[in-house]
Parts: C-alpha cells; structure tokens; sequence
C-alpha cells in the first residue's frame, strides 16, 4: 500500500530551513574537528622540533668542549655521563648510534635497556640517508599510545656526521583529547541552541511567508456566487503575491458581473415562464367557454319550452368556468407571494390539529411528543403547508382499501421537526428531484404549484424539506426548522 502524502507549503519551508541549519552545523563542526586535530598534529610536531633544536644545541655545546677528539668511536666517552644531564634539563629520552645504526649510548635506566632498539632497522637508515632535511620522524602506537620518534645526524665541528641522534617522544595526546571533549561538548551545547533557535525562527518564518497564501486561499474558499465577495486589500500581502491578488480582485469583478447578469437572465426566464403558464393555464378555461356562448348562441330558442332549464344549465357551466379560473388566478397569486413576515410565536401542536380538524378523516394519525412546541411562524402559511402535504397524501391513496396517513410533531436539540407520511402509491426515484419544482406534477390533474409553494414558505422560515419516497410503499415528507428560541429573522 502506497500513500501519495504532499505536505503543504509551510511544512515543506519549515523542514527545509530545519535541515539547512543541521546540515551547515554538522559541515561547520566536521571542519571544525578535523582543522582542531591537524592544528594537535602541528602542535606536537612543533613540539618535537623545539625540542630536538633544544638538545641538539645542547650537544653541539658538549661537543665543543669536549676534550676528546670530536668522532665516532669516542661518541660514548663524550657522553657517558652528559647524556644524562641533557636528560634531565629536556625530560626526555636520548638514544645515540652510530652510522651503522649500532646503539651507542641510552639514557635509559638499566633495567629499560630491553626495551631499546639496539640496532636501527634498514629502512629507517634509508630513509634518513634519502631525507632531503637529513632527517626521519616516525609515527607509531604502542597499546594506544601515540609515539613520535625522530632520527638526526650528529655533526662534528666541521659538520661532517659522525653518529644518529634518537629522540624517542612520547605524545600527551591525554590533554588534547580533553581539550577536545570540551571543544565538543561546548560546540554541542551552542548547535543545540542553534537549533532551538532555527526552530523557533523557521516556524514564524514559515507562517509569515505563508500567510498571504493562506489569506488568498479562505478568500477563494469563501467565494460564492449569491453573495458579494470582498476583495483583498493590497496591505495584507506580500510583493511577490499581488500578481495573484490582482488576478483574483480581476475574478471577483467578472464574477459580481456574471452574477448580476445570471440574476436577471433566471429573472427574466421565470417571469417568461410564468407568463406561458399563467396564459395556458387562462386558455383552458376560456375555450370551453367560449365554444358554450357559440353553441347556445346558435341553438337558443326562447319559444322552446325547456328554454329555462337550458339557460340555468348554460349559466351553471359559465359558473363552473369562472370558478376555474378564479382557483387558476388564486393558486398562482399563493405562489408568487412571499410568506407574511408576521414570525407569530405558536403552539405548533395545536395549529397542525387545528388543520387536521379541516379534514375530518378517520385515515389521518397524528401524534407529538409534547403538548406545547412553540415556533416562530405565519399561522396562516404553516395551515398551508400541512394542507397541501395532507392533500397529497389522501390522493396518493384514495385507491387503497386500508389506507394510512401519519403526521407528526417532535423536538431535536434546537430543531422542530415535522412528518408527513403515507402508504400511498410513491413516486418514482427518477422524478423525485423535480417533484418540488413549479409546474412539475404526477398527477392527471393540478398545476404543480403547491409543493413548490410548500418549499418557497419553509425556506422563507430558515427551514428545510425533504423527500423519502419508494413505489408502492409510500412517500413521507420531513420539515425541519429552527425552535422559537433559536430563530431569528
């Protein structure tokens, strides 16, 4: 299993400015360790070169005033005792051999003697003959220690050599390695607030230079249609963004247009609509009508003995025609008018019976869960939207023999909820998208206006309905809106 994780931009600089900083201290401090052991390397070397010219002047000295002839062979009369004092003025070890590597004289103690080489090796002879410095330093350990040994000749007065000087140096690297503990504990120390600091600095950092993005992006996110959009204002950016600002400024512009342009478009097309449906709807009617005034017209005979029978007869047909249209002219007037902003405080309970009661059918159940549940609503409107579902429901099973019509009323947290329920013949899923549109109808009969018109009201109130509906099983219709105490208009 692979995830494709991206992390955002402020996590991205965050860690990157992170790892830039251990990276350059980790760099510094590689270089730092390693110039603080070459510059150990040279201490000691400088160390063993003051000190090799130290007793190297010492034995010119003695040489000078010897009084045995200055050569090999008296090399160990010369310094059978001097050795010594050397030693004790420099504290160090002397060996002297002569030029075939033979040891000469030691200033070893006697029972150390063992452990001096008594014979130089080969390669150490040639590399001090090959030296252009005649001279050899040779590193080596001994159970961890760290040994510098240097070979040199020994020159007569006439510089010629007459025997190999042994300084077998021991390095302190004890000391140095505690200045080095120390050095790093220190350097740790300093890169860990270092780091702390980084930290700290690369989060605000990261939040600064991601903030004019974030602000652009709740600009963005909040951006509708059916609302004005602020624009952002140039101070709360950054340079480098308001390439970006100016762009979504230029978009918020062409979108309040488009809006605007939208608006009157829908406008003008519902009120076509409108128009066309209110004609049609007149047409109906009026044909009939018509057709009735040309066809008594043509057969009305006042001589005929049944002439007023004909006439009341002619008359109760125009009756029913201006009935029709009166109920066309008063359905669409109940559509097109907004709710009444009365916001009456009521007892929903006792105004859904009291619409019942209109009714007066054996089929209709309804139940609560309390007595009293108040809301803010038009008295008037709420009768109509329980008339119009309850309407539905008694024509969705007048077919039944055992039919069955529930409402209900109960309380969720700070919503009022309503129930209209049936087991009528349902409605299809493919058309229970449209079923709330104006004009759209399942039945043979109607205009398709009263569940539009139940939606336009519970809307109006902050409310909402939905639909819940399988064939032949039923359909039920649930209202929710807010509680008395938490509506306001």
């Amino acid at each position: 299993m692979t995830f494709n994780y991206k992390q955002s931009l402020r996590t991205r600089i965050f860690f990157s400015m992170i790892a830039l900083v251990v990276g350059a201290s980790v760099l510094i401090a590689g270089v730092t360790i390693y110039q603080f052991k070459e510059e150990a390397k040279e201490l000691h070397r400088e160390k063993l070169n003051r000190k090799e010219n130290a007793i190297r002047a010492n034995i010119n000295y003695v040489l000078r005033t010897t009084t045995y002839p200055v050569d090999t062979e008296n090399l160990t009369l010369i310094f059978k005792e001097k050795i010594y004092e050397i030693q004790d003025i420099h504290n160090t070890e002397i060996n002297i051999y002569d030029l075939k590597g033979n040891l000469l004289k030691s200033s070893f103690a006697t029972f150390y003697m063992d452990t001096v080489q008594t014979q130089m090796e080969i390669h150490k002879m040639a590399l001090l003959q090959n030296s252009s410095e005649k001279k050899y330093v040779e590193n080596f350990q001994i159970n961890n220690q760290n040994y510098q040994s240097s070979y040199t000749y020994i020159l007569d007065n006439y510089f010629k050599p007459i025997g190999i000087l042994n300084l077998p140096y021991i390095e302190d690297d004890g000391f140095l390695q505690k200045e080095l503990t120390d050095f790093l504990i220190l350097l740790s120390q300093v890169y860990l607030f270092m780091l702390i600091s980084a930290i700290v600095l690369a989060y605000f950092l990261s939040r600064y230079i991601t903030s004019s993005l974030q602000t652009i992006s709740k600009k963005i996110t909040n951006t509708r249609l059916d609302q004005s959009n602020p624009k952002i204002s140039y101070n709360e950016i950054s340079y480098e963004i308001k390439p970006l600002v100016k762009a979504y400024n230029s978009m918020i512009d062409e979108l309040e247009e488009s809006a605007i342009k939208l608006a009157k478009t829908e406008r003008e097309e519902a009120w076509r609509q409108m128009a066309r449906q209110v004609a049609h709807e007149i047409k109906n009617p009026l044909t009939p009508m018509r057709l009735s005034m040309q066809s008594f017209e043509r057969n009305f005979d006042p001589q005929h003995p049944e002439a007023r029978e004909r006439v009341k007869e002619f008359s109760k047909t125009i009756v029913q025609q201006i009935d029709n249209l009166s109920a066309i002219a008063g359905a669409f007037s109940d559509f097109a008018k907004m709710p009444a902003q009365q916001n009456e405080s009521l007892n929903a309970v006792e105004i859904i019976k009291l619409a019942l009661d209109i009714f007066n059918d054996n089929k209709i159940q309804f139940s609560s869960d309390e007595d009293v549940i108040q809301i803010k609503f038009d008295r008037s409107q709420l009768i109509r939207i329980i008339t119009n579902l309850v309407k539905n429901a008694i024509q969705a099973t007048d077919h039944l023999e055992s039919p069955h019509i529930s409402v209900s009323i109960s309380t969720e947290v700070d919503k009022v909820i309503i129930q209209v329920s049936d087991n009528g013949v349902g409605i299809p899923f493919e058309l229970q998208e449209r079923i709330f549109e104006p004009r759209f109808t399942t039945k043979t009969s109607g205009m398709g206006l009263g569940l539009g018109m139940v939606k336009n009201s519970v809307e109006t109130y902050k409310g909402d309905i939905k639909l819940t509906s399988k064939p032949d099983e039923g359909t039920t219709f649930t209202i929710k809106f807010p509680k008395s105490d938490n509506y306001d208009v």
